[in-house]
C-alpha cells in the first residue's frame, strides 16, 4: 500500500496548514457580526478569552504531538491514553468538526463572492449551488495533489488577505484619530452571562489552528515543528482578532446592533468609499475563506484516511494516490459531502444564518476534542512515569476552559434554531457510539489494531 509523502513539509508549509485552516480574514469579514450580536462592545474581550483558551489547548495538543507524530492525530492521541472507544469518539467528533468548517467556509466564500460582485456593480449574482460546486471541486483538485502545493497556496492566499484587512483597519484608525474607544475599553452594556455563549463562536474563529497535527507523517521533524506551528498560529490569530474586532466595532461607531445585523461588516464600513476598495477587500476575504475550506478538507481527508486504515470506516478511505501520495479517496468523499450538505441545508435559511449554524456545529466538535486532549496530555505523562505539576496544571486549565465553553453553549439556552444544534451534535455522536459497538461485535480485530497503534509502531 502506498504511504503519505514523508518528511516533505517545512515549518512554513506546516504553519500554512494551520493558518489557512483558521482563515484569519473570516473573523473581520463576517464572524465578528455573530459575536457582536451576543457580546456587543465586549467582542474584543471575547476574542482575547478565546485566544488564551486556544493557547492553553495548543500547549496540551503540542505535548501529545511530540509523542505521537501520526496522521490520525487526535484519534490516535486519545486512543493511546484512554483506549479505542474514546479515540473513536474523538475521531468521529473531529470528522464532523472539519467537515462543518469546510461547509461554513464554502458558504462564506459564496457570500464574499456576491459582496465583491455587488461592489463592482454586477447585478446578477451567480447561483449559490454553482459556487458550491466550484469551491468543492477546486478544493478536491488541489488537496488531492501534492500537499506542499495546497499548503503553499493556502499560506500565500492568507498573507494577501490579511494584508488587505490590516490596510483597512489602519485607515479606520486614521479616521478616528487613534483615540481610545472608551465604550469598548469599559465594555459598556455587556451582560456577563452572555460571554460563555459568545466564546463558543469566538473559538470557531480559531478552530483548525491545531490541524498542522494531521500532517505529522508528512512533516520534517514533526516532534518540534507541529507544536511550534500550533502555538504560533494561536498567538498570531489571537492578536489579529482582538485588534480587528476592536477597530471594526469602532468603525461602526459602537453601534453593535447594526454590526450584528451586517452580512458584510467591512463593506458597510467602506460603503462611502471607493467601490473598488470594497471589492478588493472582499476579494481578499474570498481567497481566505477558500483557503480555509481547502485546509479543512485536507485535515478531514487525513483523519478519515487514518480511520480507514484501521477499518473503522471502509478500508478504501485508507488508500493513497500512487503518484501524489495523498489520501485521494477520503478527500473525494469529503468534497462530495461538502457540496451535498451545503446544497441541502442552505435551503433552510439565509447564507449568513447557515454560516452561523455550521460554525456553531463545528465548534462543538472541536471543543469536545480539545477537552479530551487536555485530559489526555497529563494522563499520558502519568502513565509513562514522567508526571509533572505543570503538565497537570495546563491540562486542568484546558479542561476547565473547554468545559465552561460547552456548558455556556447550552445554558442559558440560545434562541431557536441554535438551541437545537447541541441535540443534533449529541445525536451524531450517538451514531458513532452505535457503530463502535457494532464493530466490537462483528470485527473486534479492528479495535485491537487501534490499541496496538500501528502508526506509532511504524507500520503506517
Amino acid at each position: 500500500m502506498s504511504e503519505l509523502r514523508k518528511d516533505s513539509l517545512s515549518f512554513v508549509e506546516t504553519l500554512g496548514q494551520s493558518v489557512a485552516n483558521v482563515s484569519p480574514t473570516l473573523t473581520p469579514a463576517l464572524s465578528i457580526a455573530v459575536v457582536a450580536g451576543t457580546a456587543g462592545t465586549g467582542s474584543w474581550f471575547v476574542y482575547l478569552l478565546s485566544a488564551i483558551s486556544m493557547l492553553v489547548v495548543g500547549v496540551n495538543i503540542g505535548k501529545l504531538a511530540r509523542q505521537f507524530p501520526v496522521a490520525g492525530s487526535f484519534f490516535i492521541y486519545v486512543s493511546r491514553v484512554l483506549g479505542p472507544s474514546w479515540g473513536m469518539l474523538s475521531g468521529w467528533s473531529m470528522l464532523l468538526a472539519y467537515l462543518a468548517t469546510a461547509m461554513a467556509l464554502t458558504v462564506a466564500t459564496s457570500i464574499f463572492v456576491k459582496t465583491m460582485l455587488t461592489a463592482l456593480g454586477v447585478t446578477v449574482a451567480p447561483p449559490a449551488l454553482l459556487l458550491y460546486v466550484v469551491v468543492s471541486a477546486l478544493a478536491w483538485f488541489l488537496s488531492s495533489r501534492d500537499i506542499r502545493l495546497s499548503s503553499r497556496i493556502g499560506l500565500t492566499l492568507e498573507a494577501i488577505s490579511v494584508a488587505i484587512i490590516l490596510f483597512v483597519c489602519i485607515a479606520i484608525l486614521f479616521t478616528h484619530g487613534f483615540s481610545l474607544d472608551m465604550k469598548q475599553v469599559k465594555m459598556v452594556g455587556l451582560d456577563a452571562s452572555a460571554i460563555p455563549q459568545a466564546v463558543v463562536f469566538g473559538i470557531f474563529g480559531f478552530v483548525g489552528f491545531e490541524s498542522a497535527a494531521t500532517l505529522a507523517k508528512e512533516t520534517r521533524n514533526p516532534e518540534a515543528t507541529i507544536p511550534r506551528a500550533i502555538n504560533w498560529t494561536a498567538v498570531a490569530a489571537g492578536a489579529f482578532f482582538v485588534f480587528t474586532t476592536y477597530v471594526i466595532t469602532m468603525g461602526f461607531d459602537d453601534d453593535t446592533a447594526k454590526l450584528a445585523g451586517s452580512s458584510a461588516p467591512l463593506a458597510d464600513i467602506l460603503s462611502g468609499e471607493s467601490p473598488l476598495l470594497t471589492a478588493f477587500v472582499y476579494f481578499g476575504a474570498t481567497i481566505s475563506s477558500f483557503a480555509c475550506a481547502l485546509a479543512s478538507l485536507n485535515a478531514f481527508g487525513r483523519l478519515l484516511y487514518s480511520l480507514g486504515r484501521y477499518q473503522f470506516v471502509h478500508q478504501s478511505m485508507g488508500m493513497v494516490h500512487a503518484e501524489h501520495k495523498t489520501p485521494h479517496v477520503a478527500l473525494g468523499v469529503g468534497a462530495a459531502l461538502n457540496f451535498v450538505l451545503c446544497a441541502v441545508l442552505v435551503a433552510a435559511g439565509s447564507e449568513t444564518e447557515t454560516f452561523g449554524w455550521y460554525g456553531t456545529m463545528a465548534s462543538f466538535g472541536f471543543i469536545v476534542v480539545y477537552f479530551m486532549c487536555s485530559l489526555c496530555a497529563p494522563l499520558y505523562f502519568r502513565q509513562i512515569g514522567k508526571e509533572k505539576r505543570r503538565h497537570n496544571m495546563v491540562g486542568e486549565l484546558g479542561m476547565i476552559l473547554m468545559g465552561g465553553a460547552l456548558v455556556g453553549s447550552v445554558y442559558p439556552a440560545p434562541a431557536y434554531p441554535l438551541n437545537l444544534l447541541p441535540y443534533i451534535f449529541v445525536a451524531y455522536l450517538a451514531v458513532g457510539v452505535a457503530w463502535y459497538f457494532i464493530l466490537k461485535l462483528r470485527a473486534p480485530q479492528t479495535l485491537l489494531g487501534i490499541e496496538h497503534d500501528m502508526e506509532v509502531a511504524g507500520e503506517a
